[in-house]
């Protein structure tokens, strides 16, 4: 670690303020294309338990959903320091068991524990929201926060519960993934894509100039420091 990296972790150690307990790392296939963008990856994972994280969540934007296969088999392999789960754009709907492209499950693909791989094998999603890394590949926001509303129509048609009955928990345990990010990261550009909509709406959005392929420790600890830096307001 270089002398200004250490003088950034020593501010970060010494700060007042706690730092985020969920990162979420906003990426495109583009960012993962370049070379080393895996390794990136696997660092900036690592760095954010490293600086006080407990949840990582990394979101990945598909426009060609050709790619989608083959950015989860190669995410699967990320040597990171906890257990992951990876989605695809075949997910099954919140509150099932989901399925990646392709077919393969987990189980016949998995790595050993704390590395990436056990990754919606039959496992439920309550299951697979447990995992402290969790990445989705094509997922957007939109569509996600759709398939909650089509479950809680099938809910009230079934006679589950009334409409009146609805609120932002019922909506919160039928995505798929329902945690906040503290922290959303976005490099390279300040647009944050269609990223967990429902659920980073009180997160702090963090957006640096620096393209993935150049996204360094001292880019992530400078994103922790002015997340410290902030008065955290949740709407008000």
């Amino acid at each position: 670690m270089g002398l200004y990296d250490t003088y950034l972790a020593t501010r970060h150690r010494l700060h007042d303020a706690e730092p985020p307990a969920h990162v979420a790392l906003v990426l495109t296939e583009r960012d993962l294309l370049a070379d080393g963008a895996f390794d990136t990856l696997s660092s900036a994972i690592g760095w954010a338990f490293e600086y006080g994280a407990e949840r990582v969540t990394v979101s990945v934007s598909v426009l060609d959903g050709a790619v989608a296969p083959t950015l989860i088999r190669e995410l699967r392999r990320l040597d990171v320091p906890a257990e992951t789960v990876v989605r695809g754009p075949d997910a099954d709907a919140p509150g099932e068991a989901g399925s990646d492209l392709g077919g393969d499950s987990a189980a016949g693909d998995a790595d050993a524990p704390g590395e990436a791989g056990s990754d919606l094998g039959g496992d439920s999603a309550a299951g697979d929201a447990d995992a402290p890394v969790r990445i989705l590949v094509g997922l957007g926001g939109k569509a996600e926060f759709a398939g909650a509303v089509r479950e809680l129509a099938n809910d009230v048609a079934a006679g589950e519960i009334t409409p009146d009955a609805i609120d932002e928990a019922d909506v919160s345990e039928r995505l798929l993934f329902p945690e906040e990010p503290d922290l959303v990261i976005k490099t390279g550009a300040e647009r944050l894509s269609d990223f967990a909509i429902w659920q980073s709406v009180y997160a702090e959005l963090y957006f640096t100039d620096v393209n993935w392929r150049d996204f360094r420790r001292r880019e992530y600890l400078r994103a922790v420091l002015d997340f410290q830096d902030r008065q955290r307001r949740f709407g008000r």
